[in-house]
């Protein structure tokens, strides 16, 4: 990978996850410097950022941005997400009031801790790390949490209670949903 190509990863990666211009020219700047010292060395690129480009990326953007902001985003997109599930869940079974039981509570409960855990320690999980944590972690605790309690119901959630849940992570789910499409077009047009 030539150094051209790896500053257009990070640079597409960096968009992607939203880090300001002014920070990802500066960042660029410092990798590019970084980049041509280690080719005057005669060292690889791969010696400066690692066989993965994305994760040294990622790790980078990671740093740039402070753990508050970073805990804040991470907790805006778990509300968002355990909004989500209710609500399809609703809409599946045609109802306002949806029975909460404990093994249910108990399943989201464990999956969104250790995603969360993750989120802000490692950055963002592939989507079959997220099956894989769900059948290691979330399923063990539901058939264990079911044995122990029951089927009793705790509560029922109102449709509104879950839509409710959605509204912090809305402005973080549509930068998102922007980034993504503003770092696709820029990677088909042409250089």
């Amino acid at each position: 990978m030539t150094n051209e190509q790896i500053l257009a990863a990070c640079r597409s990666n960096w968009e992607y996850r939203g880090v300001g211009e002014a920070a990802m020219r500066e960042m660029l700047d410092e990798l590019s410097a970084h980049l041509e010292d280690a080719e005057a060395a005669g060292r690889t690129a791969q010696d400066v950022v690692g066989p993965d480009v994305r994760a040294f990326a990622a790790a980078w953007a990671r740093e740039r941005a402070p753990f508050t902001r970073r805990a804040l985003r991470t907790m805006a997109m778990a509300c968002f997400v355990l909004g989500f599930l209710p609500v399809f869940s609703h809409l599946i079974r045609w109802t306002v009031q949806l029975p909460v039981t404990a093994d249910y509570l108990a399943f989201w409960v464990a999956i969104g801790s250790i995603t969360v855990a993750w989120e802000l320690r490692r950055g963002t999980m592939p989507v079959h790390q997220h099956w894989l944590l769900s059948f290691a972690v979330g399923l063990p605790v539901m058939i264990l949490t079911k044995w122990l309690t029951g089927d009793g119901v705790l509560f029922t959630l109102p449709l509104w209670v879950a839509a409710l849940l959605l509204l912090p992570g809305l402005p973080y789910a549509l930068a998102d949903l922007r980034a993504r499409r503003k770092a696709k077009a820029g990677a088909t047009q042409p250089c």
